[in-house]
């Protein structure tokens, strides 16, 4: 199944399993990884109470509160029900999250833009603790001869 097919089955990514909001699918806002906890939009929602102060008005308002990890799972693109994620690697060498579990159909589950934006760029430079090419393209042993074995 392509990309583009995949995200039209799916219009929400994951569902709620546990909680208040159990049953209902809905597209998460944000991920707070030190805490292991997503945001979803328009879910899972509280009311605050906050104190006036300087620069803002207070009052009762209503959020969105932060759920485990755990209470929610990804959602089988080709049957719509939540699932556990695993790697596979295609044969070009792509590596690719598919559905799997009981009941599922073991189809590649598509990443989302916001999986696939970077925080941090990758380093282009080599750094200080970085091995040399040239030391990692040296070839150390010959399988013909079975020179550069260690003596054991």
């Amino acid at each position: 199944m392509g990309w583009k097919a995949a995200q039209k089955l799916i219009h929400h990514w994951v569902m709620i399993i546990r909680g208040k909001d159990k049953g209902e699918t809905g597209v998460v806002k944000r991920v707070v990884r030190s805490q292991n906890r997503v945001i979803f939009e328009g879910k899972n929602l509280v009311k605050k109470h906050i104190k006036q102060g300087q620069g803002h008005e207070g009052g009762i308002f209503t959020v969105e509160a932060p759920l485990h990890v755990s209470n929610v799972q990804v959602i089988d693109p080709v049957i719509g029900k939540p699932c556990k994620v695993g790697i596979k690697y295609l044969e070009d060498g792509s590596k690719v999250r598919v559905a799997r579990g009981i009941g599922t159909s073991g189809s590649i589950i598509p990443r989302p833009e916001i999986l696939k934006m970077r925080t941090t760029p990758r380093p282009t430079v080599a750094g200080p603790k970085d091995t040399p090419m040239d030391v990692v393209l040296e070839k150390t042993y010959d399988p013909t001869t079975g020179k550069g074995m260690p003596d054991l």
